[in-house]
């Protein structure tokens, strides 16, 4: 009886290894639009076989259940990468995926966070400084959703879920139609985030929550994650914009949400905070009617293609200086007609 028992466990024990091992579906590449050139290209993911294998394999995904998705081990992992020994990995780490360091302030770093959450040189990001436009906060990829009753994300037929995602069902409402930004930073992105507009802050709302990664990899297979990862955000009243949801969402091995700002009036441009060590996400919503995205954003969202922005890019105007710009657009093309016509009849 007892060698049976062994040859039983020996053999379930075997089957896991064999699942655990085996095969996961190759993963299709990601691909993104970078914006200042017009091309598509294909993103280098930092763990990528590990993020396949953890939500395509059948072993994977119980690991991921029970143990990744678990606030105590990113909180471990972020904790390994604030320790002296980690600065070894970013040599390696910058090697790997081309990492500019001649664009940030420092060139010696104590441990890999010390490294992750680098400050950049003053005028290395352009802040667009028009009253009427909203800018990036964050260096990433983004998807954009003029009205976020009307979109699908990421895989058809799945809505975002503001009243999930806000966990109160008053404010969701006010949103309802309003205009959604998602700007997903990957490990190997600048991880300090700005302020989009100038504003008054409210008081920041913290949800507690799950840690799934945010890469498409996961996203794909978890649609929901934004609304069970952990996350908080503040309301910005403006001038222009009306008030403006602004959302950190923390992700698989972000050590923490770090906020630097301080006081209640804030600036465009402006540093809110960082992400220690892992991919996170920044998302704006804004009010319907207050904003025109940028039609580029709007139709490689439209095309399954995220759009690489960089923190001060201009990503959306004010509604009503939008009607304008078309308005002169309109009367300007019409006025160059009628002179080639008037030039043809003479």
């Amino acid at each position: 009886m007892k060698h049976k028992k062994q040859i039983f466990v020996f053999a379930i024990l075997a089957l896991l290894v064999f699942v655990a091992l085996y095969p996961t579906p190759l993963n299709s590449h990601i691909q993104y639009l970078e914006r200042s050139t017009k091309t598509i290209k294909t993103e280098k993911v930092a763990g990528e076989k590990w993020l396949v294998w953890l939500y395509n394999n059948p072993v994977g995904e119980l690991a991921l259940y029970t143990l990744v998705k678990r606030k105590f081990l990113s909180e471990f992992y972020g904790s390994l990468m604030d320790k002296p020994s980690s600065a070894g990995k970013i040599d390696s780490f910058v090697e790997n995926y081309d990492i500019d360091l001649g664009i940030v302030q420092k060139q010696i770093f104590e441990t890999f966070n010390d490294f992750f959450i680098r400050k950049l040189k003053i005028g290395v990001r352009k802040i667009d400084m028009d009253s009427m436009v909203v800018v990036s906060p964050a260096d990433g990829k983004m998807l954009a959703f003029q009205d976020v009753s009307k979109q699908d994300f990421i895989i058809k037929g799945y809505k975002f879920n503001l009243e999930d995602f806000l966990n109160d069902s008053s404010l969701a409402n006010k949103y309802q139609h309003g205009s959604l930004l998602i700007f997903r930073l990957c490990p190997t992105d600048y991880h300090r985030f700005h302020f989009p507009v100038d504003g008054q802050l409210s008081q920041p709302v913290k949800i507690d929550g799950d840690y799934y990664s945010v890469s498409p990899i996961a996203l794909r297979e978890r649609v929901e994650i934004f609304c069970q990862n952990k996350r908080e955000y503040v309301v910005l009243s403006t001038k222009n914009f009306g008030d403006v949801i602004m959302a950190e969402v923390g992700a698989t091995m972000v050590g923490s949400i770090v906020q630097t700002y301080s006081g209640n009036t804030v600036w465009k441009g402006g540093e809110k905070g960082y992400f220690k060590f892992g991919g996170s996400s920044i998302v704006l919503i804004f009010e319907n009617n207050t904003i025109r995205i940028d039609d580029d954003l709007l139709q490689n969202t439209k095309n399954n293609l995220e759009t690489s922005i960089l923190v001060g890019n201009r990503v959306a105007i004010d509604i009503f200086r939008a009607a304008v710009d078309t308005l002169f657009v309109v009367k300007k093309d019409t006025l160059k007609t009628m002179m080639a016509e008037s030039k043809a009849n003479n």
